[in-house]
């Protein structure tokens, strides 16, 4: 059995679902974008991710790992306006303390900027930041415990 497949509790017969597998993973994460260019730069230049099929469409683009392994980030043109608390965002891991300021300090160089947030608890594990969008995202310090 492939190893993204796992056992979901009990057999389902007759019903059409895969019985006592999960054959779900996560592909792409997508985010809304105005400028899906400007988007694209950015991410591609926060996380080392190229367009997969080679260029930015301005209308729709998914970003991939250069190295092939993750899932992908797709933009796509949206008139939405950006969502003061949304209720998706993506956590960006670092190894340490030193990495964060490091990262928080890269990201906000490439056109990222600091959120003001009433709810950061006493000693947070994260900085809050918006892409040149507006779309949020936490830089995590994974050994803050």
């Amino acid at each position: 059995m492939p190893r993204w497949r796992r056992s979901h509790g009990p057999s389902r017969t007759g019903s059409g679902v895969c019985q006592n597998r999960i054959m779900l993973t996560i592909g792409t994460i997508v985010m809304g974008a105005a400028d899906v260019r400007r988007a694209a730069e950015f991410w591609s230049r926060a996380l080392g991710y190229v367009p997969r099929d080679g260029e930015v469409d301005e209308g729709w683009t998914v970003l991939v790992p250069a190295d092939g392994g993750g899932p992908g980030l797709a933009l796509g043109r949206s008139v939405t306006p950006v969502q003061e608390r949304p209720r998706v965002h993506l956590d960006l891991y670092v190894a340490d303390a030193a990495e964060q300021e490091a990262e928080v300090a890269r990201l906000v160089a490439l056109g990222a900027r600091h959120v003001d947030w009433d709810s950061y608890p006493e000693d947070p594990d994260f900085v809050l930041l918006a892409d040149p969008e507006g779309n949020r995202f936490c830089v995590i310090d994974t050994t803050h415990g």
